[in-house]
């Protein structure tokens, strides 16, 4: 038998120093570019997902606060529910269309991908 290998997700460039004078100096929050400057994918998601279809949305530059608002709009708009986190917006459901006619609404450069 093979034994399967876990793949870990790292969060952050965090790394380990042996220097006593090493400080941390912890990222700020970056200033998130106006809508015209984003550029969006749009993909559609069945894996580790129980065969249930997800939309994906990829590619958000900025903090995690209008993230999270755009998220939070774009669930609100398809009357479903997801998640908004680490640059991914997450939607339940198959609503690619939906979505791509949203963003291109609020002025969002945004195609799907992923076939």
């Amino acid at each position: 038998m093979s034994k399967k290998k876990k793949n870990k997700k790292i969060i952050g460039d965090i790394m380990y120093s042996t220097n006593p004078d090493f400080k941390f100096e912890v990222e700020q929050d970056t200033e998130t570019p106006s809508p015209s400057e984003q550029d969006l994918r749009i993909w559609l998601d069945s894996k580790h997902r129980g065969g249930k279809k997800a939309t994906i949305i990829k590619g958000f530059v900025g903090n995690e606060d209008d993230l999270k608002d755009l998220g939070k709009i774009l669930k609100t708009k398809c009357g479903v529910g997801g998640s908004s986190k680490d640059g991914e917006i997450i939607i339940q459901g198959d609503f690619r269309d939906k979505v791509l006619d949203i963003l291109k609404t609020l002025g969002y450069k945004a195609k799907k991908a992923g076939g």
